[in-house]
């Protein structure tokens, strides 16, 4: 379900992936695995959120590779689109990725990143390594969150409100820090 819910939010951010990673991981960390000391669980859910991450971006790379005319009028139309695909294709041909990975923790950042970096037709090679990274870092913060937040606030809807709030915090600092960056 956690999968399911980060490969598909970067097209339908109803309720943001991160807050249900994080919600498994604090349910994980109050299992018999986290009080032994053996986290297989966190692990997989790492595992698990990453690669599902990855997938979706991917999925949404390619959809916008094929795109065509209609999705170039598209972000034609809108300023914030043209002026994203601009700044992301300018720092992929730098080999300046860490956009990827910063919109990764930004609100519907993912989505901007994968279908500009699509729709400008950017090489998959200057692309995925950062989506890669960009998921694995975002799964790793997203599930310690969780994790740690119920072994230090216990196993409660607190945990995880706190949680989710430093995982907002976290996509709001990212959100000021892409429209902070020069074009």
């Amino acid at each position: 379900m956690v999968a399911l819910s980060v490969l598909l939010d970067v097209f339908v951010p109803v309720l943001p992936s991160g807050v249900l990673v994080i919600t498994a991981a604090t349910a994980a960390a109050a299992g018999s695995g986290a009080a032994t000391g053996d986290v297989p669980d966190i692990f997989a859910l790492i595992l698990s959120a990453a690669t599902a991450s990855v997938l979706g971006d991917l999925v949404a790379y390619r959809l916008a590779w094929r795109g065509g005319e209609r999705l170039d009028r598209a972000i034609a139309r809108s300023r914030r689109l043209t002026a994203a695909q601009e700044r992301l294709g300018e720092a992929l041909s730098r080999g300046g990725g860490a956009l990827v990975v910063l919109a990764r923790f930004a609100p519907a950042g993912r989505s901007v990143v994968s279908f500009c970096a699509g729709a400008a037709h950017r090489r998959a090679r200057d692309f995925v390594p950062w989506s890669a990274l960009a998921g694995l870092s975002w799964a790793a913060y997203s599930v310690a969150l969780g994790y740690y937040g119920a072994r230090w606030l216990g196993a409660t809807w607190l945990a995880t409100g706190v949680s989710v709030a430093a995982l907002f915090g976290a996509g709001a600092a990212a959100g000021f820090l892409m429209r902070r960056r020069p074009a």
